[in-house]
């Protein structure tokens, strides 16, 4: 019988005296930034120039500590029977129905998303006084002599590299226990908001995206292996829809706590949210799937009984299905393409087309109104796409959307600047690459975690984070080459060629995963 790790208010450890120490260690060692944060109140918290003192380097070094001693509190050390088959039939949990542990584990990991999405949304927020704090080189500080730019790339390159090392993590000390690291990281870099040096604040950043990086990929396994498969698909669409109360949240706190208290408190904010998001696994059990593979066989028990899963003795569903396992490479391949181009889209238009449309001849308010209009047009229809992902066709949807969204983006690119005359065509253009294609990501997402194995379906989530944040570096990269900004029919074409040649790949080998079960959609048995 396999070891049941230690479970202490619902939340479960391998060693949790570790694990508390360390979310301990690193909550004080923020807190000892805090002086000298509160020391530059008369100048409105301007620090840059200033010595660390010592409180401060005694916070790192207890961080440090922190995040030692909580990895270890997490980690499980040697798995027990890893691979190993159980006569536990874990597809009963994809026969119940919906009840109060569901909901309360959805509510749960959509607040957790919708706080790992506010980190790399604070970027836009604090950029500004930033780069007025520490002279950067950007439109508010021409003279500067270091690129503002270098702080969303060391963010968004951080977390590119955290959704591949995460994926890691998931598959190898679980999913819970890979979220509850990435909040003792978000409490960790919060003391970016206290940083004097620009260079460390920059690492902090980095720091910061590699936890963000990983989380969401997490989430979406930990989803995709726990609700029934009648609702898997449209659930993961939805959390992953998440983003526009994140960027809500994040403007809201903007507008109402920098003119008090400077950007620096929105990185300082980590603090108290990282506590809430390990407060809220006491409602986010580990994967059954993940604790079978692994052969805490017990535990899995116990998590199915507290989703209503009738526990029957039976052979794994891997042993009855008729196909052999397929090769991994066509599905890492759609989704590596689909993420790319995804990436590209999203962060090509969310840095060029204001620009591009003020050089077209719309003022300024007018260029937010078109965008604001454009992303409100299309928002109910993530309604429509989550529900067709789910309880229609997956697979279908997925090309469809695809189709679409290049469709649009091929449009864009023949119609180019001449679509500003028309503002219904313009109108309809946009709507696709600012609203649709966050709602693609969340699909790829959500395909991401259903097609792959169980042994590397966190790492195959991770390829699909990783991809699309690799868009946004090339973008970003551009930018800080000081390449300059291409027009609406050349940002357009740039993520319009690879998305087409992933729609028609998904085409010849993309798998059908609408309501069925993760085991079945592995081994090839349906397409």
């Amino acid at each position: 019988m396999s070891k049941i790790p230690k479970e202490i208010g619902g939340v479960t450890f391998h060693n949790p005296s570790a694990f508390w120490f360390g979310i301990v260690a690193s909550a004080a060692g923020v807190l000892l930034h805090f002086p000298m944060y509160l020391a530059a109140a008369d100048m409105h918290y301007h620090m840059a120039g200033m010595s660390m003192d010592f409180s401060m380097k005694a916070g790192m070094i207890l961080i440090i500590v922190g995040l030692v001693a909580g990895l270890y509190g997490l980690y499980p050390g040697r798995l027990q029977n890893a691979g190993a088959a159980c006569d536990i039939r874990i597809g009963a949990l994809d026969e119940v129905k919906l009840n109060k542990a569901h909901v309360l584990m959805l509510v749960a990991m959509a607040l957790a998303v919708t706080i790992d999405v506010m980190k790399p949304t604070t970027l836009a927020f604090v950029l500004p006084g930033m780069a007025k704090e520490y002279g950067l080189k950007s439109p508010l500080v021409p003279t500067g002599t270091i690129p503002a730019a270098l702080l969303p790339l060391s963010g968004i390159t951080g977390t590119v590299l955290g959704s591949f090392i995460w994926g890691w993590l998931g598959d190898r000390i679980g999913r819970r226990a890979s979220i509850l690291f990435a909040g003792i990281l978000f409490i960790d870099t919060s003391i970016c908001g206290a940083m004097p040096d620009f260079w460390l604040n920059l690492l902090m950043c980095f720091l910061m995206g590699l936890g963000v990086g990983g989380m969401l990929p997490i989430a979406y396994t930990l989803v995709a292996e726990t609700v029934p498969a009648r609702h898997r698909g449209v659930l993961m669409v939805l959390i992953g829809g998440d983003i526009a109360a994140a960027y809500i949240a994040t403007s809201w706190l903007s507008a109402v706590l920098i003119p008090l208290y400077s950007w620096r408190v929105l990185w300082l904010l980590g603090l108290p949210t990282g506590l809430l998001l390990i407060l809220l696994n006491r409602w986010i059990p580990e994967s059954p799937r993940f604790l079978v593979a692994s052969g805490h066989v017990e535990a899995a028990r116990a998590v199915m009984r507290r989703f209503g899963a009738k526990i029957t003795n039976a052979p794994p569903v891997q042993e009855k299905a008729s196909g052999r396992p397929r090769s991994i490479l066509p599905q890492a391949l759609i989704v590596a393409l689909l993420g790319i181009s995804a990436g590209l889209v999203v962060f090509g238009f969310d840095l060029w087309i204001p620009s591009n449309l003020r050089k077209l001849g719309l003022t300024e308010v007018g260029t937010d109104k078109v965008l604001r209009n454009s992303a409100s047009i299309g928002f109910p229809l993530t309604f429509v796409v989550a529900w067709l992902y789910g309880y229609w066709n997956s697979k279908k949807t997925l090309i469809g959307l695809s189709v679409i969204t290049t469709t649009a983006l091929i449009c864009l690119a023949v119609v180019g600047d001449a679509a500003v005359n028309n503002r219904a065509l313009l109108y309809a253009l946009l709507v696709i690459p600012i609203w649709g294609i966050n709602t693609l990501t969340a699909c790829i997402a959500a395909y991401a975690s259903e097609v792959f194995p169980q042994a590397m379906r966190a790492r195959g989530s991770g390829l699909a984070a990783g991809a699309s944040k690799a868009g946004g570096v090339l973008i970003i990269l551009l930018v800080l080459l000081s390449v300059a900004a291409p027009s609406i029919a050349a940002t357009a074409a740039i993520g319009a060629v690879p998305m087409a040649v992933a729609a028609l790949l998904f085409c010849r080998v993309g798998r059908e995963t609408q309501k069925r079960p993760l085991e079945q959609i592995a081994v090839g048995e349906y397409t």
